[in-house]
């Protein structure tokens, strides 16, 4: 890091006083984080996570990915990923709804209005159904973590307060991170809730791994190779890039006329970051949490049926699961960078401007073209990424008879936070040069 940048981020009040603030929000939601929902049993909660069923791993790598929140049972315990459900099944339903699609394109500015509205509206009953899917879950081992919970008429008042208070807590938690976003480091609010979540944990993760005398010097060297190639491979993926060349017209300056000016137009080989890595995580966490309302079905073959998905998206340590979680990332990095870059129609704004692609013809051609050229190069990045993504969950399976869930824990919580503050220290770069400070933060 260069020592120079680091100061001007201090001296500058503007940004001192947004990185403090970031800071300041962050810290109140590690401390709402150790806040329980009322009436749990923090103790049946312990003899859950500690046990090797379904149910213990599957909330043992929910607890490592949301920063302790489940273990407490936190309001905090589902964080923000029912807000980033809700804003990929919007996502998802834009090109599927003619009048939705027509509503985003004819106005983008007032389109992804309508959509953060509207994600903010579908957060809130994903917020629920995410809780009651969390504590099934919890349920599903025998041991009862809330005793006043149930949809009956007697315990009516206490489950309407428990979903209320997780919902609320969800709701906060997107609230501040929207804060961030505003008033601290831009545009990083909810990946900074979860970094902040993950690296908390972190520690705890390691001392797992050195917890087991017979692997602990193996397992740690693993996890330090893994380090540092999980590093190598997100910044090549994100530095990757191709320029594609663009004449840009001549300017007339008093009666003479420039020349055409030749640019490039860098289009990157991940231009959609992290956010397929979250999304994954997101989406694959909800079919073990629906499967839960269908284990007790009178039906035996929908009660098979549901144990079998929960003990396939629940168990991490088996092929289907990383195949299946591989495929997942893969597909949102194609389907993130492809909505990124349809919003930002390249094609109309370069006509706009005079300017051309060299041998295609200006408009539509244009983002056709350079459509085709993104997938191409988006395809390598998005293999890359996925098996990334997988590599650590390859490693627990192969290696490690005990705690391949933990060490997966940290290979998804390293991608994302080494992916966060690459992301953010880019931001601040931007911050600087804005104010004329021209090096990098980021020795490259």
């Amino acid at each position: 890091m260069r020592t120079a940048g680091l100061r001007r981020l201090w001296t500058a009040r503007d940004l001192r006083n947004r990185i403090l603030l970031t800071i300041g929000l962050l810290i109140l939601y590690r401390l709402a984080a150790h806040v329980p929902v009322p009436g749990v049993d923090r103790a049946a909660i312990s003899r859950i996570l500690q046990s090797q069923t379904g149910a213990g791993n599957l909330l043992g790598l929910f607890d490592l990915l949301s920063g302790g929140t489940v273990s407490n049972f936190s309001v905090l315990a589902m964080g923000v990923y029912p807000y980033i459900t809700a804003q990929i099944i919007l996502q998802l339903l834009v090109p599927i709804i003619p009048a939705l699609k027509q509503r985003v394109e004819d106005d983008p500015t007032e389109g992804r209005k309508f959509m953060e509205r509207w994600t903010y509206f579908l957060a809130i009953p994903m917020a629920s159904l995410n809780a009651i899917g969390q504590i099934r879950l919890f349920q599903s081992s025998g041991i009862q973590v809330l005793p006043n919970f149930g949809f009956t008429a007697a315990l009516a008042l206490p489950t309407a307060t428990t979903l209320i208070t997780m919902t609320g807590g969800t709701m906060f938690a997107i609230w501040l991170g929207e804060l961030i976003s505003e008033y601290g480091i831009r545009n990083q609010g909810l990946s900074l809730i979860i970094f902040s979540g993950i690296v908390s944990r972190l520690p705890q993760s390691v001392g797992q791994l050195w917890a087991d005398e017979e692997t602990r010097y193996f397992a740690i060297t693993i996890f330090a190779a893994l380090l540092a190639l999980t590093i190598f491979a997100i910044v090549v993926v994100t530095q990757g890039r191709r320029n594609v060349p663009v004449m840009y017209p001549g300017r007339r300056i008093g009666q003479r006329q420039s020349m055409p000016v030749r640019g490039t137009l860098p289009l990157l080989v991940n231009m959609a970051g992290m956010i397929p890595i979250i999304f994954a995580s997101a989406i694959l966490s909800f079919p073990a949490i629906i499967a839960q309302f269908f284990t007790g079905s009178q039906y035996a073959w929908v009660r098979n049926f549901a144990v079998g998905m929960q003990n396939l998206f629940a168990d991490h340590s088996n092929w289907g699961y990383i195949l299946i979680y591989f495929s997942m990332v893969v597909i949102f990095s194609f389907f993130y960078t492809d909505v990124l870059f349809q919003q930002q129609n390249y094609g109309e704004n370069l006509k706009r401007a005079g300017a051309q692609v060299p041998g295609i013809t200006r408009g539509a051609a244009t983002q056709r073209y350079l459509n085709r050229v993104l997938r191409r190069i988006t395809l390598p990045g998005a293999l890359l990424l996925g098996a990334v993504a997988v590599l650590p969950l390859l490693v627990g399976l192969l290696f490690f008879s005990s705690g391949s869930n933990a060490f997966f824990a940290i290979g998804s919580g390293l991608l994302i936070v080494v992916g966060v503050v690459k992301e953010m220290f880019f931001g601040l770069e931007a911050e600087l040069k804005v104010r004329g400070y021209d090096e990098t933060l980021l020795v490259r």
